[in-house]
């Protein structure tokens, strides 16, 4: 899990924009509230587990997320689908 180091504040903002912009889903709107906040504190490790939280949560609204903020993965601090792939991939 990174800490927040990485995240850009500008894709944050795009992100919050495009979503906002192309999605009227009340589902999404947590998310939303979640970015707003990310943008303010990138760094803040509570939000980002909360993000991770919200994404998994999202159900099939996650590929609108996808449609419309198609490197949504690079704000996920974890595994953006909760498969441990990387994990996998380094057994073999």
């Amino acid at each position: 899990m990174r800490n927040g180091a990485d995240i850009d504040v500008v894709d944050i903002d795009n992100a919050i924009q495009m979503l906002n912009k192309y999605t009227k889903e009340p589902s999404l709107r947590p998310l939303i509230l979640i970015l707003e906040a990310l943008k303010q504190d990138p760094h803040n490790e509570t939000l980002l587990a909360k993000l991770t939280d919200t994404w998994r949560n999202l159900g099939v609204y996650q590929g609108a997320v996808l449609t419309y903020v198609p490197n949504f993965y690079t704000l996920i601090p974890d595994d953006i689908f909760g498969d441990n792939l990387k994990e996998i991939q380094k057994e073999k």
